[in-house]
């Protein structure tokens, strides 16, 4: 045999190995570009990186002396037409202590309207420590038109943050929200529903109204 065709089937083996390499790589670079968003949503879960607030089940049981002011934003996407607004600026609360205030929201339009909301602390190294038991801003919030409805969060500040003398400054926490008109699956399902007549209770018969709304419309 040849040397010229023992080069070609070296070169073809070795062609062979580059590309498995390289296939191998792009379901890598693929692989990791899908895992990005869930594991950059742990790690700032984990550190309280950017603000991010933490979820407890419940408040740690034991109340401290050291107290923060607590303030309370809220801001909406600009294509949203709600009005959005915390009902309480600030509370001041001893760390450890569980704290339960609320928010309003409005839906201004003729339109029912499913809104979702992002949330952060500041300053962010506070989020590490700021605990929320109940949120609004867990599942989406599904408005009809004119309605208005006061949402709850129940929230207390970590009192093992004490413990971290490079927390000491921290005396003032803001909460802040950000509403924007969801586009889910979820928000789908939720505006189809909403959109269908509700039928007649048992013993009443049909009526052109629709059923009045336990919370409040406009």
């Amino acid at each position: 045999m040849s040397a010229a065709p023992r080069d070609r089937g070296a070169l073809a083996r070795r062609n062979q190995r580059i590309l498995s390499v390289m296939l191998v790589l792009a379901l890598g670079m693929l692989g990791m570009a899908y895992a990005g968003v869930p594991l950059y949503e742990m790690f700032c879960k984990a550190t309280g990186f950017g603000g991010t607030t933490q979820v407890a089940t419940t408040a740690p049981g034991r109340v401290i002396e050291r107290t923060v002011l607590v303030r309370f934003d809220a801001n909406r996407d600009g294509n949203l037409p709600w009005k959005f607004e915390p009902l309480q600026r600030e509370v001041r609360v001893r760390l450890g202590e569980e704290k339960l205030v609320f928010y309003r929201a409005t839906n201004l339009s003729q339109r029912p309207i499913v809104g979702t909301a992002t949330y952060n602390v500041n300053p962010d190294l506070a989020g590490l420590w700021f605990n929320k038991v109940q949120c609004f801003c867990f599942t989406e919030q599904l408005l009809m038109p004119g309605e208005s409805v006061d949402m709850p969060v129940t929230f207390f500040v970590d009192p093992d943050m004490a413990k971290e003398h490079k927390y000491d400054k921290v005396r003032e926490i803001t909460l802040s929200y950000t509403f924007f008109e969801a586009k889910t699956d979820r928000a789908k399902a939720l505006l189809e529903k909403a959109r269908k007549p509700a039928p007649p209770s048992v013993g009443q018969a049909p009526s052109d109204g629709a059923q009045g709304d336990k919370r409040k419309g406009g």
